[in-house]
């Protein structure tokens, strides 16, 4: 009988969430820090604002709106300028303009899953909306982030023009949201244990231990 060498990681994340960018960059220094880690990851849809148009609107708009005015968008925000900076990330906020809609940046998301290249998706997304300040609800910008990681832009073009797999992330959104997620980054190891959060590496790297010291002995019995 063949042991269990690996461990799903599920991630629940949306590219304009900066938690999850700042709990992806906590988690890829673990990863580095420790490459016999037993992970295998899967992105999973969660929209931070389902209900948004889906052309987007003015950034400034839905912020003052969601916090209540320029001085709770500024309140709300000062964590997370100061938790980027601790990870070494620049955000680049004062470019960004439109929040957009991420319907269909998750399908793409998706769509790099079947090909193999979740995780080279998410991070051109990521650099795209937090470092660009790009809108990565425009189907133009989706279908560079497309080519730039690894998959065919052209098919990704034709994709975006219909409406494949939108019901597939809305209904997989829902279903996180019906087992009781709330907010992102959510992670779920081994189909188990929810760490919710932005967490530091040194977390990361007590599970990995963890988790390998576990196989171990599953391996020894």
């Amino acid at each position: 009988m063949t042991q269990m060498t690996t461990v799903k990681l599920d991630i629940l994340s949306d590219p304009i969430c900066p938690w999850c960018y700042i709990g992806k960059t906590h988690l890829d220094k673990a990863l580095a820090e420790v490459p016999d880690h037993p992970f295998v990851i899967e992105w999973h849809p969660f929209q931070l604002n389902p209900d948004m148009p889906r052309e987007g609107m003015d950034r400034r708009e839905y912020l003052e709106r969601k916090f209540g005015g320029k001085d709770g968008a500024v309140k709300a925000y000062a964590p997370v300028v100061e938790h980027a900076e601790k990870a070494g990330l620049t955000i680049n906020f004062e470019a960004m303009l439109r929040t957009p809609n991420t319907l269909d940046a998750h399908r793409l998301i998706h769509w790099a899953g079947i090909e193999g290249k979740q995780t080279e998706a998410v991070d051109a997304l990521f650099q795209a909306y937090f470092v660009d300040a790009k809108d990565i609800g425009d189907p133009a910008v989706l279908t560079d982030i497309a080519r730039e990681a690894g998959l065919d832009a052209d098919a990704t073009a034709r994709l975006l023009d219909g409406d494949s797999d939108v019901d597939t992330i809305r209904d997989r959104d829902a279903h996180s949201r019906q087992m009781g997620v709330s907010s992102v980054p959510t992670f779920i190891v081994a189909n188990q244990h929810a760490v919710p959060g932005a967490q530091p590496p040194e977390l990361w790297k007590q599970v990995i231990e963890d988790l390998l010291q576990q196989l171990k002995a599953a391996e020894a019995e």
